[in-house]
């Protein structure tokens, strides 16, 4: 009887054995499992971000340098520096750039507005430039609206030794067959430069 009783309970306690270690692993492994994806779709999410993040960060470290298509000194030392010359659909010219003043004194540009009379109230600007077509012989001078005022930038007060500032000019446009033209303005020696399509 004893011995019935032994083996009874040998195989309970073994069935009551197997069964709860099946339960344990069955609850250990859909445990693991959610927790592991809940983890692995935490990093996954975040990892791609913080790549993203981190080519942002290069991108915006790195500096970006304008394009110089010309660049002329006149005789006291001021430098013109062209970077764009961009002809639009509209049927313009547009040239931008910078002008320093290597001088090492302050300097005015008030010759820089042209002898029109047109363009008398336009000091200190870039007014009196043109663009020079030389295959088509033909010279296209600054836009002006009816007032007089040039399509150009203004030098408001003049610039101080080592300053340096931007400059637009615009022009009507050459045609499409000419791809150089000569930029001049004042004193300035003339700057060839190629002229881009707009996008």
């Amino acid at each position: 009887m004893s011995k019935r009783h032994t083996m009874k309970a040998r195989r309970a306690l073994t069935a009551v054995a197997i069964t709860t270690g099946l339960v344990l692993t069955v609850a250990g492994c859909g445990g693991g499992d959610d927790g592991g994806d809940k983890e692995n779709t935490g990093k996954e999410s975040s990892a791609p971000a913080n790549d993203k993040d981190g080519d942002k960060g290069k991108e915006s470290e790195e500096p970006v340098e304008d394009e110089v298509l010309a660049e002329v000194k006149g005789g006291d030392n001021i430098t013109l520096t062209i970077n764009t010359a961009v002809r639009d659909d509209g049927g313009f010219l547009t040239v931008t750039g910078k002008v320093k003043n290597g001088s090492g004194k302050f300097w005015n540009p008030a010759q820089w507005r042209g002898d029109e009379k047109e363009l008398v109230a336009n000091a200190a600007s870039m007014a009196g430039a043109n663009v020079v077509d030389k295959a088509g012989k033909k010279r296209y001078l600054i836009l002006r609206d009816t007032d007089g005022r040039c399509l150009c930038t203004k030098f408001t007060g003049g610039f101080q030794n080592d300053a340096e500032k931007t400059f637009y000019a615009q022009f009507p446009a050459p045609p499409e067959s000419a791809t150089k033209v000569d930029f001049q303005v004042s004193d300035m020696p003339p700057a060839t430069i190629e002229i881009s399509e707009s996008e």
